[in-house]
């Protein structure tokens, strides 16, 4: 089944004289149980792209559909309990708030939903068990390396259950030892909770986790790579070579 499903999504910015086309025309399908990767040179629009499928920003044309409810057609308080419901988020930057503790971090978008504390404290006790954060619950940001924040941060982003999972750009702030253990935690939540993950990045490394990269130039889809049986290292290598014709690429040595 098709979680997301998008056609002819075009995004123009500026005014007459002054008009970026920053998407023309984007086709893609993802579907459920995928982990997908979204790549291209800086400019290429797919951070425009992840933003406009995520319901962020809103397409110039084209249609967008997720769980094959057209997401264009919604108001704003619909969207909002949309996003809340059926999607999650992780960014770079963590977006977690300093009054909170990890736990509380963690169970904020259900504090909006008619869900039980005891189902809360379920939910929290094995995704927390999964990801390896459950001897910092009680800390606060602050307290955390960037790694922990960053689980934190994906702990919340599924503890919704969302029917999709955007991560822009999630190991941009990280050292090299924290992004291994985040995309780590990204390929648990997609082999063993099914988790469907969208996520932009501008690292070979990073792509080299999911299962299938979609390359962008100039606001279309340039091509699409899958990894198929191959290993991660000739995965990594497929990516790299894809890039340099591109003129861009990925910098980290595959572990």
């Amino acid at each position: 089944m098709a979680v997301l499903e998008a056609s002819g999504v075009k995004k123009v910015y500026g005014e007459r004289g002054n008009v970026h086309l920053a998407l023309n025309g984007i086709h893609l399908r993802v579907e459920e149980g995928e982990f997908v990767g979204i790549m291209g040179p800086s400019g290429a629009g797919k951070s425009t792209l992840l933003n406009v499928l995520s319901t962020i920003d809103t397409p110039t044309g084209g249609h967008i559909k997720i769980n094959e409810k057209n997401i264009m057609n919604l108001s704003e308080n619909e969207l909002a309990r949309f996003r809340r419901e059926q999607l999650g988020f992780i960014f770079q930057d963590f977006n977690l708030l300093d009054t909170l503790t990890a736990k509380e971090n963690i169970s904020l978008p259900l504090a909006l939903s008619n869900i039980s504390v005891a189902e809360i404290e379920s939910r929290i006790k094995r995704i927390s068990e999964l990801l390896g954060i459950e001897k910092i619950l009680g800390q606060y940001p602050y307290e955390l390396s960037g790694g922990q924040q960053q689980r934190t941060s994906a702990a919340r982003a599924i503890i919704t259950n969302p029917s999709l999972i955007f991560a822009d750009e999630p190991t941009g702030a990280l050292d090299s030892k924290a992004a291994y253990s985040l995309l780590q935690t990204l390929s648990i939540l997609n082999e063993k909770e099914k988790a469907t993950i969208l996520m932009v990045t501008h690292d070979a490394y990073a792509a080299s986790f999911c299962k299938r990269v979609l390359v962008i130039k100039d606001g279309v889809i340039f091509t699409e790579i899958y990894k198929g049986e191959g290993t991660r290292k000739q995965f990594f290598q497929a990516i790299l070579d894809i890039l340099a014709t591109l003129g861009g690429g990925g910098h980290h040595d595959v572990i």
